[in-house]
C-alpha cells in the first residue's frame, strides 16, 4: 500500500479532505496497534489535515527489529558504491515528487511555498547526494610501526555502520533536518529509525515511499509516529537495541534523551537550543545588515535554530538600524503558502502560538519597549483559526529580562545598543548556549578577531544561513553534542577499528 491510498490529496487552499499519516516499518505503511491516534491541523487556518497514529511498544519494536534485519541482510552486503547509488536515486525521486513533498511540508508547517521550494525540499534531497560523495571519497589512516625483532607491523582504520540509528527529527524543518541525519546514516551503512515531530509527519512517511519506489531494501528506513514521554519517542531512545541516538530540538528534551541513552552507554548526536547574537558595528554595510538580520530574525516566522533573537548594534548607527529593521519587519505580509505575496507564514500550532504570546507579555512586564509588532496580527476570516503572531521588536529590556536570555523560538529579537568591540563580544557570549552568532563588519581584521571569540558552533561573517555541508556544524555548550557535515559525520554514524598486523 502507498501513502497516496492512505489519505486523497488535495490542493492547499481546499480543507474538505483528509491526509491521514502512518507509521512506515519494514516497507509497509500501517496504522499500528495501539488504537491511539492524534488529530493534525493546518497551522494556516486551523483546518484538519487528518490523523497521525501513535506509535507504542509494538511499533517500536518491530521498526528496530526490522532495522537489524536489514544490515544482516542485502543492505548489510552491499558495497559502498551499491549503496550510494541507491541512495542518489531517493534524491532524485524527492526532486522529481518535488511538488507533493512542497505540498506535504506546506500542509504541516505552514510555511510559505517560496521559502519551502527554495530551502527545505531541495536541501531535503542535497542531504543524501552530499554524503554519499562522503562515503565514497573519506579515507582512513594507516601507519607503519618498527618491532623489536626489526620486522615490522602494520596498523590501518576500518570505518563500520555504527548499526540502528534512532533519528529524533524536529517541526521547523521537517524535510531537510531529518534527512540531513538519515543522509549520512544510510550513506555509512546503518539503518535508522525515525521519530518524526507529532506536529509534522507527512514529508518523513512520504519518504518511505521514495525509498520503495528506487528499491532500497526493506527495514532500512522505518518512520514511528508518536509524542514524546511515554510514547514512541521514550521508547525509541531507550530501546535496548538502538546503537545511537540523534536529536535536534530543545536541550531540555535533549537532557531526558541523553539520560535514556546512558543506559546501554549508546552515544548521542545532539543539535540543541540557542539564542543566536547578532553583532552590527558602524562600519557594516547597513543594507546587507539590515537584510540579513530581517532573515535570520523572521524567516520561517522565526523557527530556525539558527535564528537571531540577540541584536546588539554600534551605537553610532543604532537608531537608524531598529528603524529600518522595524520598517523591514511591518512589510510582512502574513498569507497562504501559495500565495507568492505572502511574506510571513504562522507557527506551527496554537500551542507554540501560546507559548511565544506570552513571550511577548512578559516584555512589557520587563520594561522593554515593543518597537513593533507584539501581537497577533489581523487576518482574513478564512485564515482566523491559524497560528498567527506578529513580527516583534523590542528595545530597552534589561540584560537579565527573559527575553534576552529564553530561547523564544519566534519572529522576534531585541536590540541593545553596545559601545566597545569588547563590549559586544561580552554580551554575545553571555548566554549558556551557543549555537550561532553574526558579525557584520567591513573591518577585515576586526571580522576575524571577533568571529574567533564567538563561543559557538558556527559564526557567519557578513551572511546568514549560508551552509557548505562539507563543513562542521553542531553546537557549543548548552547548545548540542558532536558535530556533523562532510567527513565530521563519520565521528558519529560510524565504529573506526584499528587493525594491528604483524609482518
Amino acid at each position: 500500500m502507498t501513502i497516496h491510498q492512505l489519505y486523497e490529496r488535495r490542493p492547499l487552499s481546499q480543507s474538505s479532505a483528509r491526509r491521514d499519516a502512518a507509521h512506515f516499518i519494514d516497507g509497509a505503511f500501517t496504522q499500528g496497534t495501539t488504537g491511539k491516534s492524534w488529530e493534525n491541523f493546518h497551522p494556516v487556518d486551523g483546518s484538519l489535515i487528518g490523523r497521525v497514529p501513535e506509535g507504542g511498544r509494538a511499533e517500536v519494536d518491530a521498526a528496530v527489529t526490522a532495522a537489524h534485519a536489514a544490515l544482516r541482510g542485502d543492505w548489510g552486503r552491499m558495497s559502498v558504491v551499491e549503496r550510494t547509488d541507491l541512495l542518489g536515486a531517493v534524491a532524485d525521486e524527492i526532486n522529481r515528487r518535488f511538488d507533493e513533498f512542497l505540498e506535504a511540508e506546506c500542509l504541516d508547517t505552514g510555511k510559505p511555498m517560496s521559502l519551502a521550494s527554495h530551502i527545505d525540499i531541495p536541501r531535503g534531497a542535497a542531504n543524501f547526494k552530499m554524503f554519499t560523495d562522503v562515503a565514497k571519497t573519506v579515507a582512513t589512516e594507516c601507519f607503519p610501526m618498527t618491532t623489536p625483532d626489526g620486522a615490522g607491523a602494520l596498523n590501518y582504520a576500518l570505518r563500520r555502520p555504527r548499526g540502528v540509528i534512532a533519528v529524533i527529527s524536529p517541526w521547523n524543518l521537517p524535510l531537510l533536518l531529518m534527512t540531513w541525519k538519515v543522509g549520512p546514516a544510510l550513506a555509512l551503512g546503518n539503518a535508522v529509525v525515525v521519530k518524526p515531530s507529532e506536529e509534522t509527519p507527512l514529508t518523513a512517511t512520504l519518504l518511505g515511499e521514495a525509498m520503495n519506489k528506487v528499491g532500497v531494501p526493506r527495514g532500512v528506513y522505518n518512520v514511528v509516529h508518536g509524542l514524546g514521554p511515554n510514547s514512541a519517542g521514550e521508547l525509541l531512545t531507550q530501546h535496548p537495541r538502538v546503537n545511537g541516538v540523534t536529536f535536534t530540538g530543545e536541550t531540555r528534551t535533549g537532557e531526558a534523551i541523553m539520560r535514556q541513552a546512558a543506559h546501554g552507554i549508546r552515544p548521542v548526536s545532539f543539535e540543541l537550543g540557542g539564542k543566536n547574537p547578532a553583532l552590527i558595528f558602524a562600519d557594516a554595510d547597513l543594507d546587507k545588515a539590515v537584510e540579513g538580520t530581517m532573515r535570520s530574525a523572521f524567516s520561517n516566522c522565526g523557527q530556525v535554530c539558527l535564528g537571531t533573537e540577540r541584536v546588539y548594534v554600534e551605537r553610532l548607527i543604532f537608531d537608524e538600524f531598529v528603524a529600518r529593521l522595524k520598517q523591514g519587519a511591518e512589510s510582512l505580509r502574513p498569507g497562504r503558502p501559495e500565495d507568492p505575496s505572502t511574506g510571513i507564514g504562522p507557527l506551527v500550532s496554537k500551542e507554540h502560538q501560546a507559548k511565544v504570546l506570552s513571550y511577548y507579555a512578559r516584555a512589557i512586564e520587563e520594561g522593554a519597549t515593543v518597537i513593533t509588532g507584539g501581537g497577533v496580527p489581523k487576518v482574513p476570516a478564512d485564515l482566523a483559526g491559524g497560528s498567527w503572531i506578529e513580527p516583534t521588536i523590542w528595545t530597552g529590556a534589561p540584560d537579565n529580562a527573559a527575553i534576552v536570555n529564553e530561547e523564544i523560538f519566534g519572529p522576534c529579537c531585541h536590540i541593545r545598543p553596545f559601545d566597545t568591540e569588547e563590549e559586544a563580544i561580552e554580551l554575545a557570549n553571555s548566554t549558556p548556549y551557543g549555537l550561532a552568532a553574526a558579525v557584520w563588519t567591513e573591518n577585515l581584521s576586526r571580522a576575524h578577531r571577533v568571529a574567533s571569540r564567538m563561543d559557538v558552533g558556527i559564526c557567519w561573517v557578513n551572511s546568514w544561513f549560508l551552509r557548505d555541508l562539507r563543513t562542521a556544524f553542531g553546537g557549543a555548550k548548552q547548545s548540542g553534542i558532536g558535530r556533523e557535515g562532510g567527513v565530521h559525520s563519520l565521528e558519529f554514524y560510524t565504529e573506526l577499528t584499528n587493525i594491528c598486523v604483524k609482518l
